[in-house]
């Protein structure tokens, strides 16, 4: 056997014996029906109650979405037909680029194919601008901007402490004072559900000539009076040198930008392989975008819903002496502690109950920290929230499944 082959082997069956292989539940998204899916296990299909999808406003199964999709497809095809460079460029992306930098109140934004890809692509390019960047990223930054400042040839990285401001500054204070500064954090983290101090970040890049790179995946379309994120919420949007989102979670599509001045993203645009390299998304993806962020823009009780319904189920699991994670946003994650036990929960929910709760595992989350992670959405009623409530705690309370050791 090949040494790679013997590699990948013998690191498959620890993570096996960890209880952290991941399989894949296959599910099928029902439009007419979401919350539901369709899901086929064990050679039996059956309709299930999903509580973990990221199209948090459920605009994904939205009729005007879809139609807009539809009606794209029919007009300009499946595919983009190239990069931006060759063919892939069409006027309905430089619409959804100006819409995403209206909703941001920022001179231009700039797309990519996922939210994964602006970030590695966005934070390698700006990071090799210059040969003596200072980055300092937050402990619990999602993996694609760690990969992204890691892609930075020459940049000093310095990791501050989730969310401390004091660590912050003392990182600050000791960097050189004449290098170029940047400081990278989220608003929205998607696994504690906890969220960033935007202002008094920025008033920590004021004082030490600082730039800010703020990741609003899990916020735009949710927060804010036009769903522009904790920013807008915030109104520090201004004061935010490059905020950078997705169009496949709140806006229930696909894709990922960044919006902020226009010669920083102009030189993104000319240097960042992520981009240049990549087939542009494709017209229908585009148009269903476009058309969920114009009437998010306007639907102020879609986003009051949903902040209404987490804050109801975390009521509920509190009364139900469930181990909810304190959470200042809308996800809800109820700690579970071991792996093996988290994917056991979740499959017993689906097995014995027909709901679905994705066990996030490490590296996600650090060992120790397995918990189920909930997301619940404006369809989500409170019969489903109380069933999911008895599921649970048959499950976790009366009967307990086994931790593995």
């Amino acid at each position: 056997m090949h040494k790679f082959l013997a590699k990948c082997d013998e690191a498959l069956t620890q993570i096996a014996a960890q209880g952290r292989y991941r399989r894949f539940v296959a599910l099928e998204k029902l439009a007419d029906r979401f919350p539901y899916y369709l899901v086929t296990m064990e050679g039996k299909s059956r309709n299930i109650l999903v509580w973990s999808s990221n199209d948090y406003l459920a605009m994904g199964t939205d009729p005007a979405v879809i139609e807009a999709a539809i009606d794209a497809a029919r007009r300009m095809g499946a595919g983009a037909g190239g990069t931006r460079n060759i063919a892939g460029s069409s006027p309905i992306h430089v619409a959804l680029e100006e819409e995403l930098a209206d909703l941001h109140g920022k001179d231009a934004a700039l797309l990519f194919t996922s939210g994964y890809v602006s970030n590695q692509a966005s934070l390698g390019a700006i990071l090799n601008s210059l040969p003596d960047w200072q980055v300092f990223s937050d402990a619990k930054n999602h993996n694609s901007m760690i990969v992204g400042i890691k892609d930075a040839r020459n940049a000093t990285v310095h990791i501050f402490k989730h969310n401390d401001l004091a660590d912050l500054e003392r990182l600050l204070q000791a960097a050189p004072a004449d290098a170029p500064k940047l400081i990278v954090f989220e608003s929205v983290y998607s696994m504690d559900g906890d969220i960033a101090p935007i202002a008094a970040i920025c008033d920590l890049a004021d004082r030490y000539n600082a730039l800010t790179y703020l990741d609003e995946v899990h916020a735009v379309g949710m927060y804010g009076k036009h769903g522009g994120g904790v920013s807008e919420r915030d109104g520090v949007a201004d004061r935010v040198t490059i905020i950078e989102g997705t169009l496949a979670k709140g806006f229930g599509c696909h894709g990922g930008y960044i919006t902020g001045d226009f010669k920083v993203l102009d030189y993104i645009r000319s240097v960042a392989p992520g981009f240049i390299f990549t087939t542009a998304l494709p017209p229908p993806t585009i148009a269903a975008a476009l058309t969920s962020i114009r009437i998010l823009k306007a639907d102020h009780a879609r986003r009051a819903k949903l902040f209404e319904r987490a804050e109801t189920l975390k009521a509920k699991f509190v009364a139900a002496g469930l181990p909810v994670m304190p959470s200042e946003s809308h996800i809800v994650p109820l700690m579970i502690g071991n792996a093996a036990k988290a994917t056991s929960v979740s499959m017993r929910l689906i097995r014995e109950f027909g709901m679905y709760a994705t066990p996030i595992n490490y590296p996600t989350v650090a060992a120790g920290t397995e918990r189920l992670r909930f997301t619940p959405g404006p369809k989500h009623t409170d019969t489903m929230m109380d069933d999911l409530v008895a599921a649970l705690r048959h499950i976790l309370l009366e009967a307990p499944v086994i931790s593995a050791q």
